[in-house]
């Protein structure tokens, strides 16, 4: 089969991943016919370190990995995938399957990369938890570039989008303060200073900005301090990062749970307001246990990862995360070999349909492949066209 043959083919497919990079590549033609540039197109995954990697993780940077390999067959722009790290953030609690939980105790609401590992392995707990991050993709063979929240704030990656939020500050309060409660309204601001006393990630009020300086003035017991919004001297809060960080990556695509339609819609409104285009977005149903119930890290109703894959290969998890992620799944022991048989199901009908055939394009088994580095996701036989 040609290339072209597989453009075609890629063209006309009816999975999802085919209809999702199909909106990405109108997304291309519309910039191109203003007369813009596209050098890329940047595909995002966020995770938050304060907790390991998990089945939904696996099945996130999946389903994104899915739609750029789509898009690699139907475009010739290059695509890059970040897995992004809000390793910045205050840690609120103390998770329940660390060690040494009453020294982090100590460090409450300081970002994860300024606390000790608990495990003693890495410089600090972000660390340790994003190389675990790291490793866990890399199991897999995905294609990615891992992106530090706290590196990103202080190598000055951020500070142009930072002034950005900071010259429109009341437009994004304006668009947030519908959205909370009374107490929350009087004293919201996008902008967490970061205290230069003990580092922690300050929930206090702002009483006074400053977009020429580029400064905020925040008050905690009694005092006045002024400080920058750059240099990773504040951080946003959480809707006002999101959109900030599309707008400083330049996001086109990313993908989020049910549960953050709320922060997707926000975020949109805000990046809006910057004057930024937001990303093509996805929405997946989330897991449900056997008895209907979300499933919870807390309450431990789900399986992980190696669970699953003591008793299934990869392809059978990966082919669970494809299979309808609009729609709702339960999550537990039963759906391991049931995914087993789908997928050697799928196997037959591939080698049946022969893998240079429109059909085998659409069937499932030709979008999981393993090789010598791991499960690597593709689809069908080639990544470009």
């Amino acid at each position: 089969m040609t290339s072209g043959s597989r453009c075609e083919l890629a063209t006309a497919a009816r999975a999802w991943p085919f209809e999702e990079a199909r909106k990405l590549l109108a997304r291309v033609e519309t910039r191109r016919a203003a007369g813009q540039s596209v050098n890329e197109v940047l595909f995002e995954t966020g995770y938050g370190p304060s907790g390991l990697p998990h089945i939904g993780t696996f099945g996130e940077v999946a389903r994104t990995s899915w739609v750029r390999q789509a898009f690699e067959m139907l475009s010739e722009v290059p695509t890059r995938l970040i897995a992004f790290s809000d390793d910045m953030d205050g840690l609120r609690k103390v998770p329940d399957n660390v060690p040494n939980q009453d020294m982090l105790r100590e460090y409450l609401g300081k970002p994860l990369t300024a606390i000790p590992d608990p495990f003693g392995t890495h410089p600090s707990f972000g660390a340790h938890n994003n190389a675990r991050l790291q490793a866990f993709l890399d199991r897999f063979g995905f294609r990615y570039e891992f992106f530090s929240s706290t590196e990103c704030y202080r190598n000055g990656l951020f500070d142009k989008a930072l002034l950005a939020v900071l010259r429109r500050y009341e437009n994004v309060r304006d668009v947030v303060l519908p959205t909370l409660g009374p107490e929350r309204r009087a004293t919201y601001s996008p902008f967490l200073p970061v205290s230069q006393e003990n580092g922690r990630v300050l929930q206090v009020p702002v009483v006074a900005w400053d977009a020429d300086a580029g400064t905020i003035i925040y008050e905690e017991e009694g005092r006045r301090t002024e400080v920058p919004v750059t240099g990773g001297r504040c951080k946003l809060q959480w809707k006002a990062d999101w959109a900030m960080r599309w707008l400083a990556l330049g996001v086109d695509y990313e993908m989020s749970g049910k549960d953050l339609i709320p922060s997707v819609d926000l975020s949109t409104k805000i990046v809006r307001v910057l004057g930024g285009e937001p990303p093509e977005t996805f929405t997946y149903e989330l897991f449900l246990d056997e008895q209907g119930q979300k499933i919870s890290k807390s309450k431990g109703n789900g399986l992980s990862v190696d669970e699953w894959l003591t008793y299934g290969p990869e392809e059978s998890l990966a082919l669970f995360m494809f299979q309808k992620p609009r729609a709702a799944k339960r999550l537990y022991f039963d759906a391991i070999p049931k995914a087993v048989d789908d997928y050697l199901a799928f196997v037959a009908q591939y080698h049946r349909d022969g893998n240079e055939s429109g059909a085998a394009l659409e069937n499932r088994s030709g979008s999981f492949t393993r090789v010598s580095h791991g499960m690597k996701i593709i689809l069908s036989v080639s990544r470009s066209c």
